[in-house]
């Protein structure tokens, strides 16, 4: 029997020794490669705390002292340590175990996380509502080297150092310079400045040296103005002590013992404590450890080869945009590109290598990566700041008051708006139509396929002032990417199918669907006619107008919640335009967030398919009212 089938909670692990948790650790390995192989996840970032979380959990007692994973992509182990091993082969798949923390989960998930750097917030207010009630149980929140760049989590330590409350964080570290001071002089300092006999005597002898006159409080400035000169040549913590906290560390992350021991010490120590544990991404796996970037998140994989399983099929939107960047940039020398920690997975590794003193990273700090395009744009230069649709929501502000209002020719491109699968609530890109659109003097884009991506591209880049470009995560249709990209006629819509009952305007890819839906309501004795909107702003409404009067019926497509979206803009206009009497119907996401699943499945369930999209439209002819958004809402709730 393995030693992980007896484990059903944390509490089961205190019984274990440390060989067993050691043999336990190397279990939990096999399990991680195992199911990742099959449903993809974030396999790197597991098999680097295998041993800190075993540590955790036999230092603390969840749920009762409260864990807080940032960003959440390194939770795998938690979940199988926490009573939910027996379901985590249905990880990340429509209706199983989250890949995020998750309330509702678990009680030993006490915050939702996917987005970065915001564990150490939480913690803290957790940690105040804990002193509010009068009531003693730790709070730890266990952050990433990647995710520290982000500026809120240097907030938190800012306002937590300065209230002095009794707080954990742990600095999972596996890559970054801080960790250069390792060694027996750093780990003796930080043991020796948390002894508690360590503290009483220096207590002592300032209030002997207080007593002494003239000589004495001269001594002591010296003595402390020494102490912090020699913190700074030899201990790796002292931007954390100038926060506020007591720094503990580095510690071996994957010695069981050691980070038993200094977990024990931060139990301890009264007030705000960092704990920096140095691990390595991907341990215990050979070809993690060799390409950690690669199995960071993954799909599906060959377990005993570590071999990639590579789709078959069109190029996907992201490549294709990159490699549509770095053709404009051999035109234009003044085009720049900007991403927020995502140079990978927004394709711009080619434009870096190409034109490495015009690409920037800024790290996971997607406010700033703004507003350092708004920089370069008020100096003449035309920045492309490529950044996850999810993520863009961190930066409204400053697309609003650093991008927009001075009409700045800033590009953002936004990669996987729409369903992004498996990564769920925290990943679909479904809001930002709705927070944008809004902006006045900003362009909003939305390709169909990858050839009109090219065409957008070069379309944004001419733009006198800010533009959006939303596409999906994913491979493309399939269309032959022809001839030189060439800008679009601004704000213009296109027709893709002529019919006299219903015009569908769809938004984006869903234009293909829109395309095949007409095509099932042929047969239905239903003509349906297609238009390719191309543009949320400006939008084609002259176009629309004309469809609308001429048909009587529009039915609106988008991949976008539908209150504040691409449906709305146009109920907005038809309704200016005095269309009183067309019927309208708007399909997307209702009110609901949209669990974890298969894209394709997710869109089913929408009502995002062909089939229900001609559905929805018959019954629209018909007078019969709208379904599916009470249905979908039960369905993703309940």
């Amino acid at each position: 029997m393995k030693l992980l089938d007896r484990i059903t909670s944390p509490e089961d692990l205190k019984s274990l020794t440390l060989s067993q948790l050691e043999a336990l650790a190397g279990e939990i390995r096999e399990e991680l490669v195992r199911v990742v192989a099959r449903n993809g996840g974030h396999l790197a970032p597991n098999l680097g705390v295998v041993e800190l979380t075993l540590a955790l959990h036999t230092t603390f007692d969840s749920p009762r002292d409260k864990i807080i994973w940032d960003v959440g992509h390194q939770c795998y182990v938690h979940k199988i340590l926490t009573g939910r091993r027996s379901r985590f082969a249905t990880l990340r798949q429509f209706g199983g175990l989250s890949g995020f923390p998750k309330r509702s989960e678990s009680p030993h998930d006490p915050f939702n996380t996917g987005h970065s750097s915001t564990s150490i917030s939480a913690a803290l207010g957790m940690a105040l509502a804990r002193d509010l009630a009068g009531e003693k149980f730790h709070v730890i929140a266990v952050i990433g080297d990647g995710a520290l760049t982000g500026g809120m989590a240097f907030e938190a330590m800012n306002h937590a150092g300065h209230l002095g409350t009794d707080l954990i964080v742990v600095l999972n570290d596996n890559e970054m310079s801080i960790a250069g001071p390792v060694g027996a002089m750093a780990s003796y300092l930080s043991r020796l400045r948390t002894d508690p006999r360590y503290s009483q005597s220096k207590e002592e002898l300032e209030k002997i040296l207080k007593r002494l006159p003239r000589v004495g409080p001269k001594f002591l400035n010296l003595m402390e103005r020494l102490k912090d000169s020699l913190k700074y040549l030899v201990i790796p913590g002292m931007l954390f002590e100038e926060l506020g906290f007591t720094y503990l560390g580095p510690v071996d992350g994957h010695n069981i013992v050691q980070l038993r021991e200094i977990l024990q010490q931060a139990r301890r120590t009264r007030g705000p404590v960092l704990v920096h544990v140095l691990t390595r991404k991907g341990k215990g796996y050979p070809p993690a450890e060799a390409r950690p970037e690669v199995f960071h998140g993954v799909g599906p994989f060959d377990p005993q080869k570590g071999e990639i399983i590579e789709r078959t099929g069109p190029p996907t939107f992201t490549s294709v945009f990159g490699a549509e960047l770095v053709r404009q940039a051999e035109e234009d020398e003044r085009i720049v590109a900007i991403t927020a920690a995502m140079p990978d997975g927004t394709g711009l590794i080619p434009f870096a290598r190409r034109f490495p003193r015009r690409f920037f990273d800024v790290g996971i700090a997607e406010q700033h990566a703004v507003t350092l395009a708004a920089g370069l744009a008020a100096m003449g230069l035309k920045p492309v700041v490529a950044i996850y649709s999810t993520f863009i929501q961190r930066a409204v502000d400053q697309i609003i008051h650093d991008v927009a209002l001075m009409g700045l020719p800033v590009t953002l491109v936004l990669d996987r708006a729409g369903l992004v699968g498996e990564d769920g609530e925290t990943h679909h890109g479904l809001f930002d139509i709705a927070l944008l659109r809004c902006i006045p003097g900003l362009v909003f884009m939305a390709p169909k396929d990858e050839q009109e991506l090219r065409h957008m591209l070069a379309t944004a880049i001419r733009v006198e002032g800010p533009a959006v470009i939303r596409y999906p995560r994913g491979q493309g249709v399939g269309v032959p990417l022809e001839g030189h990209a060439r800008p679009l006629p601004l704000g213009r819509g296109e027709v893709l199918r002529e019919g006299n009952h219903v015009a569908l305007v769809a938004l984006g890819p869903l234009a293909h669907a829109a395309l095949e839906a007409a095509g099932e309501l042929a047969g239905r004795g239903i003509e349906a006619a297609v238009i390719n909107a191309r543009f949320v702003k400006p939008l084609d409404m002259d176009l629309i107008i004309a469809w609308a009067r001429r048909t009587g019926h529009v039915v609106t497509l988008e991949e976008h919640v539908v209150a504040g979206g691409f449906g709305s803009a146009v109920l907005e206009g038809l309704a200016a335009a005095g269309c009183g009497g067309v019927k309208v119907r708007c399909l997307g996401v209702g009110d609901v967030f949209v669990p974890h699943g298969r894209p394709g499945l997710l869109r089913e369930y929408l009502g995002l398919v062909p089939s229900a999209i001609a559905d929805e439209v018959e019954k629209m002819l018909r007078g019969s009212p709208a379904a599916g958004g009470k249905e979908t809402k039960e369905l993703f709730h309940g």
